[in-house]
């Protein structure tokens, strides 16, 4: 079991923070826009419809970098769940003890002109506007918040969080979804970036089922396009996936430590 908020505050590695809104200047409002714009042509077509519905209900536009605390009134009354403002990438066990607490780590950074297209570390823009648009829907955070239980559980364990960053990555980050026959993206990583956007939907990478065993035993790409994306049906298709996932990442933690 996941450790409470309270312990994920009073821990010494983690600074409890807020979004400093007066601090955004001309630059961070005109990179989020050009940001929004050029991505929010192409989603209709290519997101989730749950996405586009999340959009909607979080009020994010392209005129204003959104205000936590404003989104944060909206996700509490949809689903419980909240953002939580972190300096950048933390630790396992603090990352996966947030989600398990609904509480969902983003940035308030903002890339600067000059890195409109490629970022080694995510900011404000892929945290927020990729991510919280689904944190609306139910059975998707229902899952997000089971698998990170799991997570924190083997948080110690480097393999373990290997095996599951894979599932994280290949459904949260860069999953696919079959709406009405059509291929559509639900992972912030795809729905954050125009060029995996257009290229995920192409028949230039493959396109698998959604396969837990598959998905652990598939390593993936940080500095590129993926060249092969998993597909699932619904939301409620993860969160029913998620006693395979223990049962297959104790059978390959087993296998480790037979080796």
């Amino acid at each position: 079991m996941a450790k409470s908020l309270d312990w994920v505050y009073s821990d010494p590695r983690f600074k409890k923070m807020k979004q400093d809104y007066a601090a955004y200047d001309q630059e961070a409002f005109n990179v989020w826009k050009i940001l929004y714009d050029r991505q929010i042509v192409n989603l209709p077509k290519a997101a989730t419809k749950e996405y586009m519905k999340g959009l909607e209900i979080v009020k994010f536009t392209g005129d204003k970098i959104p205000n936590f605390e404003e989104t944060n009134e909206i996700l509490l009354k949809q689903t419980g769940w909240a953002i939580e403002v972190v300096p950048g990438l933390i630790d396992d066990d603090l990352f996966f003890s947030l989600m398990s607490n609904k509480r969902f780590p983003a940035s308030t950074w903002l890339r600067k002109m000059s890195q409109l297209d490629y970022l080694e570390e995510p900011d404000m823009f892929h945290d927020v506007f990729a991510h919280v648009p689904l944190l609306t829907n139910q059975p998707f955070v229902d899952f997000l918040q089971e698998l990170s239980k799991i997570a924190f559980k083997h948080s110690d364990d480097k393999y373990a969080i290997e095996l599951l960053s894979r599932i994280y990555w290949f459904t949260i980050e860069f999953g696919l979804i079959r709406e009405d026959g059509e291929l559509r993206i639900y992972g912030a990583g795809i729905l954050s970036s125009a060029g995996e956007t257009k290229f995920s939907l192409s028949d230039e990478p493959a396109h698998h089922p959604y396969n837990v065993a598959k998905i652990m035993n598939t390593p993936y790409w940080k500095d590129k396009f993926q060249d092969k994306y998993f597909v699932i049906d619904n939301y409620e298709q993860l969160y029913k996936s998620l006693p395979e996932i223990e049962r297959v990442l104790d059978e390959m933690l087993s296998e480790a430590s037979a080796s």
